[in-house]
């Protein structure tokens, strides 16, 4: 005959001489409370000794390697720094070097100008001065003529009105006379 499961397992529990979990047989507790123990004390001395100082020298070494890069980062910063205020400085002054070359040179040119300026006003005084000179001598030269020529047309009026040609002594007296 069949026998039901629950109570075949519960003969051969019985055959065995054990009532139930092994773990809940209080005669067995104090092997389990020694092994426990033991297990205990070599895990803690394997994560005293062995594993918690791999762990701490790792982030150890992690924080120095993040300190010495965040020092060297600090220090390539300054250094930028130092040489972008480098960089400005030497920018300023090659400003002021290149606005005192430009004013020297707008200075040197400007000078270029104003004795270029006086020396052609010199030559354009020396022209107006030769050429009153020349406008002078001519209206001198032209007064000296304007005398005979006037002696002259005098007697050809004279002698086309009158018929009979006048002297030139007569036609001087007259001028004379008038001026």
């Amino acid at each position: 005959m069949a026998a039901d499961p629950a109570t075949a397992a519960a003969q051969a529990a019985a055959e065995h001489g054990s009532g139930g979990l092994p773990q809940f047989d209080l005669a067995l507790w104090p092997g389990q409370m020694v092994w426990m123990l033991i297990i205990f004390g070599v895990m803690f001395f394997l994560f005293a000794k062995v594993f918690v100082p791999r762990v701490g020298g790792a982030i150890a070494d992690r924080e120095d390697r993040i300190a010495g890069d965040i020092g060297r980062a600090r220090r390539l910063k300054e250094e930028a720094e130092a040489q972008a205020a480098a960089s400005a400085e030497e920018t300023a002054k090659a400003r002021a070097a290149a606005q005192k070359l430009a004013l020297d040179a707008k200075a040197k040119a400007l000078a270029d100008a104003a004795a270029r300026e006086a020396v052609e006003e010199a030559k354009l005084h020396e022209r107006l001065a030769k050429s009153d000179a020349m406008i002078t001598a001519t209206r001198d030269e032209a007064m000296t003529h304007v005398a005979a020529i006037a002696s002259d047309t005098a007697q050809a009026i004279v002698a086309k009105l009158t018929g009979a040609a006048a002297t030139p002594e007569e036609v001087a007296s007259a001028l004379a006379g008038h001026a």
